[in-house]
């Protein structure tokens, strides 16, 4: 009876630690569900959807971007609109001022010009009258001329 109350006894124990593996088992089995491991491929491919649906978002935000970066880069000009006005402007100045002080030295010429015919003009009508009211010394001038030459 002794061996059969040894028996029972360690059958006991052994059915308690049997009893908290069990325990421990279920335990860790609920833990394993609670995790969020989703463990069949039809989940595997949800998020794999997911993924490519975000990434071609991605791709054709991209493409948008650089779409829009090579429009911005036909349209660019090395020289800005502003500058070709400014230089158009300033060269139509330059040669207005250039014609306008062209037109008038060649004015200030020409008048000079007439200023210095009139005085030779008059000059000669002076040396005509001279002569004709001396007509020795027009001879007398006549022949220096000759020696001059």
């Amino acid at each position: 009876m002794k061996k059969l109350d040894e028996i029972m006894e360690l059958m006991a124990d052994e059915m308690a630690d049997f009893k908290k593996a069990v325990l421990q088992l279920q335990l860790l089995s609920r833990q394993l569900f609670d995790l969020s491991i989703p463990i069949s491929t039809e989940a595997l491919e949800n998020q794999l959807d997911i993924f490519l649906k975000k990434q071609e978002a991605q791709s054709q935000e991209r493409d948008e971007m650089l779409r829009s970066i090579d429009k911005k880069l036909k349209n660019a000009r090395l020289i800005p609109d502003y500058l070709i006005i400014l230089f158009t402007v300033l060269g139509i100045t330059a040669l207005g001022l250039i014609g306008y002080f062209g037109y008038t030295a060649n004015a200030k010429q020409e008048e000079s010009f007439k200023v210095y015919r009139l005085i030779k003009k008059s000059e000669d009508q002076l040396q005509e009258d001279i002569f004709a009211a001396y007509p020795e010394v027009k001879e007398e001038y006549c022949q220096w001329l000759e020696d001059q030459k």
